[in-house]
């Protein structure tokens, strides 16, 4: 039975509203996972098509989403469940939530590694030794990778604990402007390098003979990737935003500090990768081996390494906080359980879960099923198949099942704003985000290819 004496909380500010969503979205997908992908696929002329696809496809379904969950103004699974009551549409509202407890199981788990290596740079590890022995001999260890994991897991409940408002809000309203200081300085540092020129022609000047159709689907999913679509975590979001605010300045607002801080990674870090001889397609070792080896090389570069590894540690816990949130608040109101108790529930729940992720790196044997190790398993059936899926079946629930009349009202708060642009916006959720979203999740699982 679901929860309807509990009071909702609800976010209190139009600032509020932003960091928190934009703190959603920028996470490690923006400052881990974009540089590679970027890196793996052509610098400009895939970053071209990335930003056509947030404004096209990307800022479109957020707004679905934060449409359907104001509306309702319940959790993700009990958004469908108002909204399409005796019908199997609260399916996709359950899938989000499965993907957010995937999701944050292994993402914990890269997080934890980002207080490691804020260690590792206070205590100046990295001189004298190679960052690449440094890096497998942790990962591969039990006690330090489980231990950090929980610790990254203690910080995200202690906020989600804390409410909406108290929670939520409040430090995700300092977390953000310190993560954008923190960038800000990065970049200036690495623009100065020597060199540093060639970094940024290779991120701005693009190279159209790099583009094939793997490319321009990795870029579209990189773009659903970057702005956390599919997983409830935005549809739970809404569900806070006050009825007064103007729902599609919110989702530009968000998908532009969440594409700002993206690209700004890039100026980061492509820069002072060309500058000092390094590759930009060293994939998911990009952060981990690379960086803290160019630390080694870059004058400051004791200082400069503490302050990268504070800004990605910074980064994750604004998204795994959003991503908890989808879970605590699906089992609060739908379970009648307090928040704390919830919190608590859903946080041990995942952690124990992400144990396994985290030991999939370790010397341990029997952590595999079919082959894949219970990381790669977590992330392919979250990023693959769930999100892709949720938000494909999230546009064709409001284009198809909602409709025109009751999107366009509670978009524009019942003709309070005029949504110039909503026959366009209406159009892509109807017909081209489902099946452009639907081209990705079938290349995903490998049932198209080129």
């Amino acid at each position: 039975m679901a929860s309807t004496n509990l009071p909702r909380d609800s976010f209190g500010s139009k600032f509020g509203v932003v960091a928190a969503s934009a703190g959603s979205a920028i996470g490690l997908g923006n400052i881990w996972r974009f540089p590679y992908v970027v890196g793996e696929n052509g610098g400009g002329a895939f970053l071209l098509i990335y930003l056509a696809f947030i404004i096209t496809i990307g800022l479109p379904v957020m707004l679905s989403e934060f449409t359907i969950g104001r509306k309702a103004q319940r959790n993700a699974f009990g958004s469908f469940r108002k909204l399409a009551p005796k019908s199997y549409w609260p399916l996709v509202g359950l899938m989000g939530i499965i993907a957010a407890f995937a999701i944050l199981a292994f993402y914990s788990t890269i997080a934890g590694w980002t207080l490691e290596y804020i260690i590792n740079s206070v205590s100046n590890s990295f001189a004298g030794n190679d960052p690449e022995v440094i890096f497998e001999n942790f990962k591969s260890g039990t006690f330090r990778p489980i231990l950090w994991q929980l610790i990254f897991m203690i910080m995200t409940a202690w906020i989600v604990f804390s409410g909406v408002k108290h929670g939520i809000e409040r430090y995700t309203k300092i977390l953000m402007p310190f993560l954008l200081l923190l960038i800000i300085i990065m970049c200036i540092r690495s623009l100065t390098l020597d060199g540093a020129a060639e970094g940024v022609e290779f991120l701005f000047r693009p190279d159209f003979s790099k583009i094939s159709w793997p490319v321009i689907l990795k870029a579209l999913g990189q773009a659903a990737f970057s702005l956390s679509i599919g997983m409830g975590t935005l549809i739970t979001y809404g569900s806070y935003i006050n009825k007064k605010e103007n729902l599609t300045k919110t989702a530009i607002q968000v998908s532009a500090a969440d594409t700002i801080i993206a690209v700004l990674a890039g100026v980061m870090i492509f820069p002072a990768v060309f500058a000092l001889g390094f590759q930009p397609d060293d994939g998911p070792g990009l952060v981990f081996v690379v960086l803290p080896g160019l630390f080694l090389e870059m004058p400051g570069g004791y200082v400069f390494s503490i302050i990268f590894f504070v800004l990605l540690a910074v980064a994750a816990l604004t998204s795994t906080v959003s991503v908890l949130e989808v879970v605590v608040a699906y089992f609060s109101e739908e379970l009648n359980i307090s928040r704390k108790r919830a919190t608590v529930i859903a946080a041990s729940s995942i952690w124990v879960l992400g144990i396994f992720a985290t030991l999939s790196f370790s010397d341990l044997s029997g952590f595999k099923i079919l082959d894949k190790t219970i990381f790669d398993l977590l992330e392919y059936f979250a990023a693959n198949m769930l999100l892709p899926l949720g938000a494909m079946l999230i546009v064709i629930f409001l284009g198809w099942h909602l409709g025109y009349k009751k999107t366009r009202l509670e978009i524009t708060n019942e003709g309070l704003f005029k949504g110039r642009m909503f026959g366009v916006y209406f159009f892509i959720i109807k017909f081209i985000a489902p099946i452009a979203i639907a081209l990705v999740f079938l290349y995903g699982i490998g049932l198209i290819n080129f």
